[in-house]
């Protein structure tokens, strides 16, 4: 039994390693997301993708999710460990998690947080004591960690940091910018 529990394991432990992508996984245009999940601004761009972006380009872009917590927010980081455990269980668990827990921050503190946390595992039918207990999962806050070091070594401080095919958008933008921009990158692809 110890073997085939140490693969699922190994696999969750892979799973939580991936980009999270909601989207065309295969398209060629990435609009990567630095966000943490107690950043207001990071919570008004979800909304925008909620509402203007996933909409429209849901069938022909890849909007990849990474972590970038900032230490001035004291369970940013805590939100994007409960964020990978949720990729384990499944992708749609994980986007659910990070836009409930973005349309809620004013609502949740260090002291409720973990109360969020199994809240959302009981509201999915998982296991909140597991849910809990993987906020110390250090593979899980490794891989937390690891997106934090991508950005910082592609110069990013700030969230939202969003990169339409590479191209910069910092913090606030308008919507309408993002659209062009994707546009853009989706027309080069047709060429």
């Amino acid at each position: 039994m110890k073997p085939v529990v140490l693969m699922a394991t190994a696999a969750s432990a892979l799973l939580a390693q991936k980009p999270l992508v909601e989207g065309n996984s295969a398209s060629p245009v990435r609009v990567i997301v630095y966000e943490d999940l107690q950043c207001p601004d990071c919570a008004d761009f979800r909304k925008m993708m909620d509402q203007a972006l996933l909409p429209r380009f849901k069938a022909t872009v890849a909007f990849e999710h990474r972590d970038f917590p900032l230490a001035k927010h004291d369970w940013a980081k805590k939100a994007a460990i409960a964020s990978r455990f949720f990729a384990t269980v499944s992708p749609e668990a994980a986007v659910e998690f990070r836009q409930t827990t973005m349309a809620h921050q004013s609502q949740i503190t260090s002291a409720t947080f973990n109360a969020h946390v199994s809240a959302f595992a009981r509201a999915h039918k998982i296991d909140p004591a597991k849910a809990i207990a993987a906020l110390e999962d250090a593979t899980l806050a490794a891989a937390v960690d690891k997106d934090y070091q991508d950005g910082v070594a592609r110069g990013i401080a700030r969230t939202p940091t969003v990169l339409v095919n590479g191209e910069p958008f910092i913090e606030t933008f308008p919507v309408e910018e993002v659209i062009v921009s994707i546009e853009r990158a989706l027309a080069g692809t047709r060429k």
